[in-house]
């Protein structure tokens, strides 16, 4: 049976609230899945946000009363997935975990709105978002599944630079693969979120796991992404899908702008403060969609009220799973070219051999 896929990466940006945005990623999707495309993948912090050109009010030693209001806001508009502090796994995975008396699930009902999405769709979402359990944010990644709903959640494990001020470290157990059926076509998908793409080990930890597809979520919009996707194709002889927002300075949250720098309020509102730069590669390293930059599909929604009007914005491409297999005639990172006689590799809570089906 043939193990063709169409897949699309979403280049949008976050709305100026989480009912907003996600509204927006049903239109989009429902879009996408109007042209054929049965997977689709949402940038880093699409639901949420990410909080580009915001200090907190922190410096080295200092909090600034006007950093921990920000903090306040963006706090408020992360979403709650009902999951743990620790994260349960699992058992958050498979709805094990109590419920509040009178409600029959956790959370704030995204994950069941993401769920009926997809539902409603027939496509296969994957979306980066800002989640909040107990009193701290974690910087994660869904899967969900048309017909299974939600299989995993991963919480990015390495935050970079002044992300850490705000948001938490995953467990590395949520490297864990998932696995799926999609109209014969079986895929064996991980993620890795924005710089996470840049650890060695976390990407062999993937590759160990015998993923054909790839997700990678960022909110890196230089030059120098594209060759890294396309390293960790052709390094995993894998199918790469990364999406990255596509933002204005005027389109940022007012609680950033407002407490914005003399340089940042009095430069160009209009200019892009991320590019983009989505893309969808190949398992021997090929370009098959993108990079795009400068290009926002929620533009096209702003601009037509007719819901079948295409979308600019998206990267789709049909991709042939069986090239995953072709490339591992000369190259297999996790298996015999990997040396296990000589190299011994181990991640703390996770099991790297291959998922069952």
């Amino acid at each position: 049976m043939p193990q063709k896929l169409t897949v699309a990466v979403a280049q949008a940006r976050t709305r100026s609230d989480v009912p907003s945005t996600l509204a927006a990623l049903k239109r989009i999707t429902a879009q996408s899945a109007s042209r054929g495309v049965q997977l689709i993948l949402f940038p880093e912090a699409y639901l949420g946000g990410y909080p580009r050109t915001c200090d907190f009010g922190a410096a080295v030693g200092a909090r600034a009363p006007h950093g921990r209001e920000q903090f306040l806001q963006y706090f408020q508009s992360a979403v709650d997935l009902g999951d743990t502090p620790a994260g349960a796994g699992d058992d958050w995975v498979e709805r094990k975990l109590p419920t509040a008396p009178g409600k029959n699930y956790r959370g704030d009902g995204t994950r069941e709105f993401l769920e009926q999405v997809a539902q409603e769709t027939g496509v296969f979402i994957a979306t980066g978002l800002i989640e909040k359990a107990g009193g701290t944010l974690y910087c994660s990644m869904v899967f969900v599944d048309p017909s299974r709903g939600i299989l995993g959640k991963r919480r990015k494990v390495m935050p970079t630079a002044s992300e850490r001020l705000v948001w938490g470290q995953g467990s590395a157990s949520s490297l864990k693969a998932i696995t799926t059926e999609i109209n014969g076509v079986r895929l064996t998908i991980g993620g890795a979120i924005c710089w996470e793409n840049f650890m060695p080990l976390l990407r062999q930890s993937l590759y160990s796991q015998n993923v054909n597809l790839y997700l990678a979520p960022t909110a890196d919009s230089r030059d120098t992404w594209l060759p890294l996707m396309r390293t960790i194709g052709g390094e995993g002889r894998t199918f790469v899908l990364s999406s990255n927002q596509c933002v204005r300075y005027n389109e940022l949250p007012s609680w950033i702008k407002d407490n914005a720098t003399p340089e940042d309020a009095s430069a160009d509102a209009t200019r892009y403060i991320s590019r983009g730069g989505s893309c969808i590669v190949g398992p021997l390293g090929e370009v098959l969609g993108g990079p795009i930059w400068e290009v926002c599909a929620d533009d096209s929604l702003d601009a037509s009220d007719d819901p079948n009007k295409e979308l600019d914005g998206l990267v789709i491409s049909e991709i042939d799973m069986e090239d995953c297999e072709r490339g591992r005639l000369d190259l297999d990172v996790a298996g015999s070219y990997s040396r296990p006689d000589a190299f011994k590799f181990s991640v703390e809570g996770l099991d790297l051999n291959p998922p069952p089906f």
